[in-house]
């Protein structure tokens, strides 16, 4: 099982390991190319001053630039999946999770990274901040990432069912080109947006807690919150359209 996830604006300052270096990273082959992205990324925000930086990191407090306007490649490093704190990882609530499904999650989750790339959950990363499509001098890590690490990601899935997580923006890192299942969230008629984030932490964690192996099982242990009204395929894609009771 491969479930792809997406990142958070939000993170945890959390320090667990040392500085990032090539076994820090699934997809080992690919440390140098990946390093280069991301050494653009540190160049540019320590050369440059507070207030050039605060489009690339979608904040507005100039006082806020300072925290992460660190040497990336000597910063301590956490997990992926604790570095994240927004939305949808508070509904993972990750750290609640008995120690069967927290490997369950470590071993089957790609997350797509803005400055990283696609990382597996157990990935060492430091504290950072990229916004959400911020390009570095007409640089853009979404589609460096999409070429370079398509075909990896294609050989790591290669026969393993896939649910996508993730939101509309990170299939810019990858085209999935194996059929695959995805979820639409609508509550009181409409389709949810923003706070579809929750209901894709709380399906991992559904996932997580019971095991899911093959994508279609999780269909039958749905929380009660959320039933199937339709399902579509489009392509590649089957989309469950879920409407939220709560």
């Amino acid at each position: 099982m491969i479930i792809l996830f997406s990142p958070s604006e939000s993170k945890t300052k959390l320090d667990e390991f040392g500085s990032i270096c090539s076994d820090s990273f699934i997809f080992n082959k690919l440390y140098e190319k990946r390093m280069e992205a991301v050494n653009i990324y540190n160049n540019y925000i320590n050369s440059h001053k507070a207030d050039e930086l605060l489009d690339i990191f979608g904040i507005k407090d100039i006082e806020e630039i300072k925290q992460y306007q660190n040497d990336i490649f000597k910063s301590a490093t956490c997990t992926a999946i604790k570095r994240y704190s927004g939305v949808s990882y508070t509904y993972l609530a990750f750290n609640s999770l008995n120690e069967d499904a927290q490997k369950y999650i470590l071993d089957n989750v790609i997350i797509f990274s803005n400055l990283f790339g696609p990382v597996s959950a157990n990935d060492k990363l430091p504290f950072y901040k990229l916004k959400q499509g911020a390009k570095i001098e007409n640089f853009a890590f979404e589609t460096y990432y999409k070429k370079v690490f398509s075909n990896s990601l294609d050989e790591y899935i290669n026969s393993q069912d896939i649910v996508d997580l993730r939101a509309g923006f990170y299939e810019k890192f990858y085209k999935i080109n194996k059929p695959y299942l995805t979820f639409k969230f609508i509550k009181n008629g409409k389709v949810v947006s923003h706070f579809a984030k929750a209901y894709r932490g709380i399906l991992l964690k559904t996932m997580a807690e019971n095991n899911i192996i093959k994508s279609c099982d999780i269909l039958s242990c749905l929380p009660a919150a959320l039933e199937i009204i339709d399902k579509n395929k489009h392509g590649l894609k089957e989309e469950i359209v879920l409407n939220v009771l709560d």
